[in-house]
């Protein structure tokens, strides 16, 4: 059994307009884990992303309770150094963001601004990136060329070697493969199978389809509530709770 990562108890989550998009959650993260939230729209499954990297400082947010338990301290706690959580808990969108730089440089700005500046270092960080991003044979005589010239599947790559480059314990990806054609998903899907065993993952999934492929742990999420939690295989084979059943065999959603 693998050992629990992140352990979120109540959690909580109210946005100003009055939407509850969270309501108690409670969740154990495993460690070296694929754990797939998955759901109609409006579940609150990119909510809880958002939460775990603190980007809900950035949202109308306008009550936020609960606990999410990393290493035995509360991440919502006001007195968290909420830069350095961010370097340990990367997030990939669904939509490729690059910065207006140089491929190397979008995967090397992360570093620099932690502080690095000894270029070996760099160069060797940006590598190990770009290769487990699958990425280095389509960019390494590239590296100087702007971003925006990759295509989407490359950039999609790059934001996430951008994360993987700080070398973070756990990757949070909201839906990284909806625009995205079938050979760049895949790609990405096979990194995250063969990287589990450095990182804890929670995938938001693109569709049905993938979270039945990536899930080794799933979560069912509907109108912020988490409805079912199990092991991949038994809920889309054989969910306890009528509504995820419902849900999985195509009723509504």
């Amino acid at each position: 059994m693998a050992d629990v990562k992140v352990r979120i108890r109540d959690l909580y989550v109210r946005y100003s307009d009055g939407k509850e998009a969270l309501k108690g959650v409670s969740l154990d993260i495993l460690a070296n884990t694929i754990t797939v939230a998955f759901g109609p729209a409006g579940g609150g499954k990119s909510t809880l992303v958002r939460v775990l990297n603190r980007l809900t400082d950035l949202a109308d947010v306008e009550e936020i309770r609960g606990e999410v338990i990393l290493d035995g301290k509360n991440i919502l706690d006001p007195d968290v150094d909420v830069v350095a959580l961010r370097r340990r808990i990367g997030v990939v969108f669904s939509r490729p963001i690059p910065l207006p730089l140089s491929v190397f440089s979008n995967v090397s700005f992360g570093l620099e601004v932690a502080g690095i500046k000894d270029t070996a270092v760099l160069e060797s960080r940006v590598e190990k990136a770009l290769r487990e991003a699958v990425l280095w044979d389509e960019t390494h005589d590239r590296l100087g060329d702007p971003a925006a010239s990759l295509s989407g599947g490359q950039q999609q790559r790059l934001c996430l070697a951008r994360v993987l480059a700080l070398e973070p314990d756990i990757i949070l990806l909201d839906e990284p493969t909806s625009a995205l054609d079938p050979i760049s998903t895949a790609k990405i899907e096979n990194f995250l199978v063969e990287s589990k065993k450095d990182y804890t993952i929670l995938l938001v999934p693109h569709n049905q389809q993938q979270a039945a492929r990536m899930a080794e742990k799933a979560a069912f999420f509907l109108q912020g509530e988490l409805v079912e939690y199990a092991d991949g295989h038994a809920i889309f084979m054989n969910p306890v709770n009528k509504r995820t059943q419902d849900y999985v065999t195509g009723r509504f959603g």
